[in-house]
């Protein structure tokens, strides 16, 4: 698949220790050496690090240590681990004595839950939903300047609205790129018309439009045209009457239903029993 999971799971030396895990630094080196031979294979492989949060020891201010180191590598994880015991580990002693059965030393171990959902989001941080519960854990570390749009701030202010400079150091309100372009075409447009406003004033003739009614004698002939068209079309045509020899405005109908015995002739109707009639002579 081209990925390869690893758990460095933090990055401040104390709570690495508390997990009976090396330093930072090793994983630093190893991940160094996994992307240089990938790129000498000619691979597109990529880590996937597994992380964890309020493990004993870990208190708010590592959670920020820790989130600061995954913006520097450039990480943002999808799935993050909150920390719950499981019997049978160092750890889980850790956290219902608070004392480190290794060494012997208290162990800061957080039980409360709101501090959970703060160490958990700064794993997270880069997620807008994440946003107020990670201003909420800078400012309880006292950590704001951290809170703002530099490239070492891990949230935006409340609001998200720039002030001043921006990233890239261009001035508030002053378009680059395409916008001005855009805008300078708006201005652009708006002084022709302007121009167009003044040359009707002066007197100019514009061309007429192509759906403008023609005007004059030739106009008045062609709706009295129309008219009489739409008059002619709105009237029934007379029809004759079957059988009769007058028109009604009653409309006849057109098919008439013959029976195989019939032929049609030119102007009458010859029932076949006719044709065998024998001739009879007209008497002198």
């Amino acid at each position: 698949s081209g990925q390869l999971k690893v758990a460095p799971e933090h990055c401040t030396s104390h709570v690495l220790s508390c997990m009976g895990k090396p330093d930072i630094a090793v994983y630093d080196r190893f991940r160094k050496r996994f992307f240089e031979l990938s790129e000498e294979a000619g691979l597109k492989q990529f880590l996937v690090p597994y992380l964890m949060s309020s493990h004993p020891g870990s208190t708010l201010e590592d959670a920020v240590e820790l989130a600061l180191y995954m913006k520097k590598i450039r990480l943002n994880p999808e799935q993050v681990q909150d920390f719950y015991p499981t019997p049978g580990t160092a750890s889980t002693v850790m956290y219902y004595t608070g004392i480190d059965p290794l060494t012997g030393k208290k162990v800061y171990c957080t039980t409360d839950y709101r501090e959970k959902q703060l160490q958990r989001a700064l794993l997270q941080f880069y997620k807008p939903s994440n946003a107020p519960l990670v201003r909420e854990a800078l400012v309880k570390c006292g950590r704001e300047e951290l809170i703002g749009y530099g490239k070492d701030c891990l949230v935006r202010p409340a609001g998200g609205k720039k002030t001043g400079t921006s990233e890239n150091g261009n001035e508030k309100g002053k378009g680059v790129g395409r916008k001005a372009g855009a805008s300078a075409k708006r201005s652009a447009g708006g002084k022709k018309s302007e121009a167009s406003a003044k040359e009707s004033a002066g007197g100019k003739k514009s061309a007429p439009s192509v759906n403008a009614k023609p005007k004059g004698e030739g106009a008045d002939r062609a709706d009295g045209q129309r008219k009489k068209r739409g008059e002619g079309w709105a009237k029934a045509k007379p029809k004759r009457a079957k059988g009769s020899g007058k028109f009604s405005g009653k409309r006849a109908s057109s098919k008439k239903d013959f029976s195989p015995q019939q032929k049609i002739s030119e102007h009458r109707i010859i029932k076949e029993s006719d044709l065998k009639k024998p001739h009879k002579s007209k008497k002198k």
